[in-house]
């Protein structure tokens, strides 16, 4: 099927494409276009306008600050963000989870922004940036403001940039000294969407877990385990002990159930993922 008719645009700056979008309440922002572009094609959006920041050099960068937080652009490909060498050194377990997203072909063409902002239950970025404590922040014509992961994705396809607005950058704080982090996914195969997805970051000190964010994705929005994690925090880092918190996975998580999956096999399996999410952040630590 043919696009439909629209106007097309494609800045020289941010700037420029945040007046583009701020002038069209009905723009959208075309990056890697994996989704938007079938979308169009199925009628199931009608933007007047493509405002296309994709060439941006300014969203388009990984940047490490003096402390170690990385600022990574929104329009960063997945392989791009998978062969990075800060990426790869400071954030090893995003990068190798970047790498594995969907084929090589989503790979190539795939954004940061676009995976985040699309806000898909089965998203892979989304809990793990929870998991992170990721920052995103977001540009528009009342200027910069940063939105913590926790608070940025509000409901399915749902986040809190507005329009008129563009997502800049992902912030990922850095990693303390005895950090590490899980991420575990079940999929209907190696190329597809999850079933079931966790992320953890845990923090160990002489053999027990000090701190703890589990983080089970393939729900509504990315959902916070605080049960789970308050059973972890002061316990061994070891897998029995692991195993017994996780049996507390599944609070304000309530994922579909559809052809592939029933709500209830995909809440135990985010049980499953959870686990042994937490058990590869130990290692890591």
């Amino acid at each position: 099927m043919l696009l439909p008719e629209l106007e097309y645009a494609r800045p020289a700056t941010v700037d420029e494409a945040v007046e583009r979008l701020a002038a069209h309440r009905n723009a959208r922002v075309l990056a890697g276009g994996q989704t938007l572009l079938n979308a169009l094609k199925l009628r199931i959006v009608h933007p007047d306008v493509l405002v296309d920041v994709s060439r941006l050099e300014e969203l388009r960068q990984v940047v490490r600050e003096q402390d170690g937080t990385l600022r990574l652009g929104a329009a960063l490909t997945y392989d791009e963000l998978a062969s990075d060498e800060l990426m790869r050194r400071h954030h090893p377990v995003t990068a190798q989870m970047t790498s594995r997203i969907v084929d090589r072909q989503v790979r190539a063409r795939g954004t940061l922004g676009g995976n985040v902002c699309l806000a898909d239950p089965t998203s892979n970025f989304p809990p793990l940036l929870v998991a992170l404590g990721a920052r995103l922040v977001v540009r528009g014509a009342a200027g910069v403001r940063e939105v913590a992961a926790d608070d940025f994705f509000l409901a399915p396809y749902m986040t809190a940039v507005q329009p008129g607005e563009l997502l800049t950058e992902v912030v990922l704080p850095p990693l303390a000294p005895g950090e590490g982090v899980g991420y575990e996914s079940l999929q209907v195969g190696i190329d597809s969407w999850a079933l079931a997805r966790a992320s953890a970051l845990v923090r160990v000190q002489d053999g027990t877990i000090a701190a703890a964010r589990v983080v089970l994705g393939c729900g509504a929005v990315p959902a916070r385990q605080p049960a789970m994690e308050r059973a972890l925090v002061g316990g061994p880092a070891e897998r029995d002990a692991i195993a017994q918190a996780a049996k507390l996975a599944g609070e304000d998580f309530d994922p579909p159930g559809d052809v592939h999956a029933t709500a209830e096999y995909r809440t135990a399996m985010a049980r499953v993922m959870a686990l042994r999410a937490v058990v590869a952040a130990t290692k890591e630590a």
